[in-house]
């Protein structure tokens, strides 16, 4: 039995995810304001706080979805099946540009691609009885890694880690901590991770380059990924990943400080009580992290202590906030449209990341240069946005813009009739 939705945790939810989608839909990448982009490596801009603060209210609802702390094999069953649904979710959208089946080309092979994210996206995200969901969920898993690893060309360097993928396996860890464990437990066991993960990366010498260090390519991190997933890495680094293996232990530790925070706002005391408590917490982690940076650099990429410290400390701030305004002042009319984000992450997360695809796969001729072809979302973003401006960011904010506009009137339809999408 799940406890009633907490209004500004929706909120929190649905802000963090319509910011995902409007930093990663630009209409240009070569055109973006600073603070849309994230940092080179070390440092945080507003765009590198979206992955943690997802992370952190993902751990902030398991005490919302599970008050009663019962664990056996069917709960046990049931966290799993979602762990890895999640994980399938974010897996499948490596494949998606490299399905090749019965010799189709062009349009014809892109509807099979589509058809196949849809079938997908159901399997998924459908509704169905828990050994349905079992069944699909290692049938499709089972698939995909044979693919990955069966040497057939299109799919030999697919990518496995990725942004659900991580997510789903910080959610099978921190659900199971949060049934099996005390808070003060919990705690604990985040505290070592973190200072674990800082004396691996900070002390322990790197096979093949030397001394520990934090950067690019030659940290513990990357070689650790990389003799693990040597060839199934981040495209565009091909040794190492920013959402790689050991990286994601820091990232267990951001869950935990979530379900921490998710039990303390469940406490059976005054609001008020909750809302002095959470906000002088983030206070002290957002101190921490930022006297941690000295030595151990704030980093996404490597999801360094200091950085879990840091964006965990603002994520509390901000829902401490968001919890005095909604829940203690009882100002909510504003909250609709963040609202429709919150309570439908999943589908945003999966299909905004295939329609993406489909559109840059669909080509028509250059209205410019007519002997040269143009994707369909680049023809949209230079022919029906960018004249309206001057200034080449504004032009590439817009666009990101209007897509966010476009998925707010598909989640407010689902809204209205009730539709949530859950794994």
């Amino acid at each position: 039995m799940t406890k009633e939705r907490l209004t500004s945790l929706d909120v929190f939810r649905g802000f963090t995810i319509l910011l995902m989608t409007i930093v990663n839909n630009p209409g240009s990448w070569a055109s973006i304001y600073p603070p849309l982009e994230h940092a080179e490596w070390n440092g945080c801009t507003p765009t590198d706080l979206v992955f943690p603060f997802f992370v952190f209210i993902m751990g902030t609802a398991i005490p919302f979805a599970m008050p009663h702390k019962q664990f056996d094999f069917a709960v046990f069953n049931k966290i799993i099946v979602r762990s890895l649904r999640i994980f399938c979710l974010g897996l499948f959208l490596g494949y998606f540009g490299r399905i090749e089946l019965f010799g189709l080309e062009g349009i014809s092979l892109l509807i099979l691609r589509v058809i196949i994210s849809l079938a997908v996206g159901f399997a998924l995200l459908g509704n169905f009885s828990l050994k349905i969901k079992t069944y699909l969920v290692f049938g499709i898993l089972t698939i995909l890694l044979f693919l990955a690893y069966s040497r057939i060309e299109e799919y030999q360097d697919v990518r496995i880690p990725g942004i659900l993928q991580r997510i789903g396996i910080v959610y099978l860890f921190a659900s199971i901590l949060y049934l099996k464990t005390t808070q003060k437990t919990q705690l604990l066991v985040a505290t070592s991770i973190l200072l674990s993960y800082w004396i691996l990366m900070a002390f322990v010498p790197v096979p093949g380059f030397g001394a520990a260090n934090f950067e690019k390519g030659t940290n513990l991190a990357a070689w650790f990924d990389n003799f693990i997933l040597n060839g199934h890495l981040w495209s565009y680094a091909k040794t190492w990943d920013p959402e790689g293996i050991l990286s994601t232990l820091p990232a267990i530790a951001t869950g935990i400080i979530g379900m921490f925070i998710g039990q303390t706002l469940n406490l059976q005391i005054p609001k008020m009580e909750i809302a002095k408590k959470t906000g002088i917490i983030g206070a002290i982690l957002v101190i921490f992290g930022l006297i941690w940076n000295i030595i151990f650099p704030i980093n996404k990429s490597l999801w360094t202590s200091s950085y879990v410290l840091y964006t965990a400390g603002l994520a509390i701030l901000i829902l401490t906030f968001l919890y005095y305004i909604i829940e203690i002042a009882n100002y909510k009319k504003w909250t609709k449209l963040f609202l429709i984000w919150g309570v439908n992450p999943m589908i945003v997360f999966y299909f905004s990341e295939i329609i993406p695809r489909v559109l840059s796969a669909i080509e028509v001729q250059n209205p410019e240069i007519k002997t040269e072809q143009i994707n369909l979302q680049d023809y949209f973003y230079t022919f029906y946005v960018v004249p309206f401006f001057n200034n080449p960011m504004n032009a590439s904010l817009a666009f990101a813009l209007i897509y966010a506009l476009f998925w707010s009137l598909i989640l407010w339809i689902l809204y209205k009739n009730k539709l949530i999408f859950k794994v």
